[in-house]
C-alpha cells in the first residue's frame, strides 16, 4: 500500500516527448503543494525513435497509470496532459469518475499538419519539411532530433488517436483548464478553441498566454504557468466558463 496523501496528480506528456517535458514542475507539486504525483512514459517514448507502436497502446498505458492509482484508493485524481498528452487526459477524465480535475496545455485535436479540417499524408509530408523552423522556435533540441526519425507510421498512429478520442471531449464532467501561448508554432489556436468550445461543461477555463511557445514548461514566462496551473488545483472551481488572456 502507498503512502497516500490526499489527492493524486498524474502527467502525461506529448507526443516524441517525454517526462521531461514539464522540467522541475512534477516534483515542485509532489514536494511542497501536498500531492503525490505520478509520471510514466507512454509506449514507445523510451527510445530515440518512436515506431512500431499503435495509439491503442498509448491509451491502454495511461488507463493502466490511473487504474493503479484507483486501485490503490486514489478517490480525487488530477490529471494533466500537455499536447498529445492532452487528447490522452481527455479520454481518461470522461472515463473515469475518479478524475476530479483536467488540465490540458496545448491540447493537440489540431496540430501543426491538421489543415483545412483533415489530417492526411500530404499535410503530414509537408510539415516534416518545416519541423526543423518549427521546433527551433521551441528550442526543443531533443525533439527536433526524435522527430525528424520518426516514420510517418507513427505520426498516422497520432492522427488516429486524435480521430478517436475527439468524441470524448464533449463527455467531460470535472472542471476544466485550457492553456494556450499564442507563440505555439505546433498546436494552433484553433485546437485549444476547438477543446474549450465542445467542452459542455460550464467549470471551464482557457487560457491564452503571451510569448508562451509549444515548450511552455521551459520558457521565459514558465513560472506563471505553474502558479496558473497550481492554483485550479487548490481551488474551488468556478462555475462558468471564461476566457482568459494574459
Amino acid at each position: 500500500m502507498l503512502f497516500k496523501r490526499k489527492k493524486a496528480i498524474l502527467f502525461i506528456h506529448g507526443f516524441v516527448g517525454g517526462t521531461y517535458d514539464y522540467n522541475n514542475f512534477p516534483n515542485e507539486l509532489q514536494i511542497n503543494k501536498n500531492f503525490d504525483v505520478f509520471t510514466f512514459t507512454l509506449p514507445g517514448h523510451d527510445k530515440l525513435i518512436v515506431k512500431n507502436v499503435k495509439y491503442t497502446q498509448w491509451l491502454e498505458e495511461a488507463e493502466k497509470q490511473i487504474l493503479f492509482l484507483i486501485e490503490n484508493k486514489y478517490k480525487c485524481i488530477y490529471v494533466i496532459g500537455h499536447s498529445m498528452g492532452g487528447v490522452i487526459a481527455t479520454y481518461l477524465a470522461s472515463k473515469y469518475k475518479e478524475v476530479k480535475k483536467l488540465v490540458l496545455v496545448a491540447p493537440a485535436f489540431r496540430y501543426f499538419y491538421f489543415k483545412d479540417g483533415k489530417i492526411n499524408i500530404k499535410n503530414i509530408s509537408q510539415t516534416i519539411k518545416n519541423m526543423p523552423e518549427l521546433f527551433r522556435k521551441m528550442g526543443t533540441e531533443i525533439v527536433i532530433e526524435r522527430i525528424s526519425k520518426t516514420p510517418i507510421s507513427t505520426m498516422l498512429e497520432f492522427t488516429k488517436l486524435i480521430n478517436y478520442c475527439e468524441e470524448y471531449i464533449a463527455k467531460i464532467t470535472c472542471p476544466t483548464l485550457i492553456i494556450h501561448g499564442t507563440d505555439d508554432t505546433v498546436v494552433p489556436q484553433e485546437g485549444t478553441d476547438y477543446v474549450y468550445n465542445n467542452i459542455t461543461l460550464k467549470s471551464t477555463t482557457l487560457v491564452n498566454i503571451d510569448e508562451v511557445t509549444h515548450d511552455c514548461f521551459r520558457g521565459k514566462r514558465k513560472e506563471e504557468i505553474k502558479k496558473i496551473i497550481t492554483d485550479f488545483l487548490k481551488r474551488h472551481p468556478k462555475n462558468k466558463k471564461e476566457t482568459l488572456n494574459i
